[in-house]
């Protein structure tokens, strides 16, 4: 049987007959499609931690940890914050109150979300469809609606073993976590135990939102931590806050450092006077241009405007790519990854990565990780910015989110890129198999690897 390439090799060879251009289409098609669910992707951002951060979750082979990081199971899946907060809209609050929804435990509140987002309506949500291409994927038949029975599969999992099978079937090479150092759940494991991290399958990243967004309490917090520091921000605070970073970046083995910032976050200039400019061009860039690391702004992140709802609280505003601009030019020994939360940004951070070689543009975030999102950012992006920049990331929190978050993107990029082709066919220019490998390589792996300048896995 002939190969994809040989395929297309034979119709190209055919001449330019109709019959033989709709053959080399759908031969096109083809290949990109087997491109993109075959690639392996190096996540550039999650949440998720090997097994040693602790499980909250039953498990064979593993005991539980109430605080554990590493979150994974149905139970998990069903109380992601994307769920509770739909499920709110149809049980309102006068229904069953914010506070005794929290006071339920894990499984009760699955129960509760199953029942009123799959069972008494049709799961059609992004999220609920989610859920269902997970259960799908693992083996587990979402039509038999047997939430017992997915139950009882979940906990005779090993949760090592377990995310070896759900990387195989994401097509994910190697996890890149978030590591929260003013979260003390996770600092202090870090400090208990140098090694916990020690998994050839995830990569460490340092975050360090208080630094940015909230100086005052970060520098108590620092001073608490060993590294003295001001709410001034004098220069032995400056100092200090670097030393802190570095022993951090040691720590962690950080290949990125990473803030999620607000809507209303500005950069004017090293001058402009506030704190977050100041942390900025005084502490943080300076030590990830010394330790020749790239910095990852995620932008628009409007926390608990509805603090009931605790995690599922938080709201998307628009942000200032400004900002964004002027820290990639006053900064050009620094490489920026940004990612921004409102639709209505987009176009502006691509117009500004086409300005910057020093500004990557990555992934459709949170409330943008709609498939009718993902396709319109992701072919706006290509038009303007070609291979280069990271089409998506699961940002995910539950570990087999990898699952459905990688399933629905690869469909998507796939549509875009086979369009793509297409029109540069039309033009008289033929993609070989070898270029379009080599494209999805970029766009799945390679762009990521080379602005962190680590080989791939």
């Amino acid at each position: 049987m002939a190969t994809l390439g040989q395929n297309l090799s034979s119709i190209t060879s055919n001449g330019a007959a109709a019959n033989d251009a709709v053959a080399r289409t759908g031969a096109v098609a083809a290949i990109v499609r087997d491109a993109v669910l075959t690639q392996p992707v190096w996540d550039m951002h999650t949440h998720l931690y090997p097994p040693t951060f602790g499980t909250p979750s039953q498990s064979a082979g593993q005991p539980s940890d109430p605080n554990g990081l590493l979150l994974w199971g149905v139970d998990e899946l069903l109380t992601y914050h994307y769920l509770v907060a739909e499920t709110f809209r149809v049980v309102p609050n006068a229904e069953l109150s914010y506070a005794t929804f929290w006071s339920m435990s894990k499984q009760d509140q699955a129960d509760h979300i199953w029942r009123q987002l799959f069972l008494e309506r049709s799961p059609v949500s992004e999220a609920c469809r989610g859920v269902l291409t997970t259960l799908a994927a693992l083996g587990l038949d979402p039509g038999e609606r047997d939430l017992g029975r997915y139950r009882r599969w979940f906990a005779e999992q090993e949760p090592s073993k377990h995310i070896d099978r759900v990387m195989e079937l994401s097509g994910v090479s190697r996890i890149t976590m978030t590591n929260a150092v003013f979260d003390d759940n996770e600092r202090l494991r870090w400090l208990e135990n140098p090694q916990v991290a020690a998994d050839s399958r995830f990569a460490g990243v340092l975050r360090f939102d208080p630094l940015v967004r909230d100086w005052p309490a970060a520098a108590a917090m620092l001073s608490r931590w060993g590294y003295p520091a001001t709410e001034s921000l004098d220069e032995p605070s400056v100092q200090n806050a670097r030393r802190f970073l570095n022993d951090w970046i040691d720590r962690v083995s950080a290949i990125y450092c990473a803030v999620s910032l607000p809507p209303t976050f500005r950069y004017e200039s090293p001058e402009d006077g506030t704190y977050s400019s100041r942390v900025l061009s005084e502490v943080v860039l300076p030590v990830l241009a010394e330790r020749g690391l790239p910095f990852a702004m995620m932008i628009g992140s409007q926390l608990q405007v509805n603090p009931s709802l605790r995690d599922a609280g938080d709201m998307v505003g628009m942000s200032d790519v400004n900002s964004v601009t002027r820290l990639a030019n006053d900064f050009p020994d620094n490489r920026f990854f940004c990612t921004m939360l409102a639709r209505e940004n987009q176009h502006a951070l691509a117009v500004a990565a086409r300005k910057f070689g020093n500004l990557m543009v990555f992934g459709c975030w949170w409330f943008l990780n709609n498939p009718s999102l993902v396709d319109e950012i992701t072919r706006m992006r290509v038009e303007l910015l070609g291979l280069s920049f990271i089409p998506q990331h699961s940002d995910a929190r539950v570990l087999e989110q990898l699952v459905y978050k990688w399933s629905h993107s690869r469909q998507i990029i796939a549509d875009v890129l086979i369009d793509k082709y297409a029109d540069i066919e039309r033009t008289g220019w033929r993609v070989s198999e070898k270029e379009i490998r080599r494209d999805v390589r970029l766009l799945f792996e390679g762009n990521f690897s080379r602005f962190v300048e680590a080989p791939a896995p």
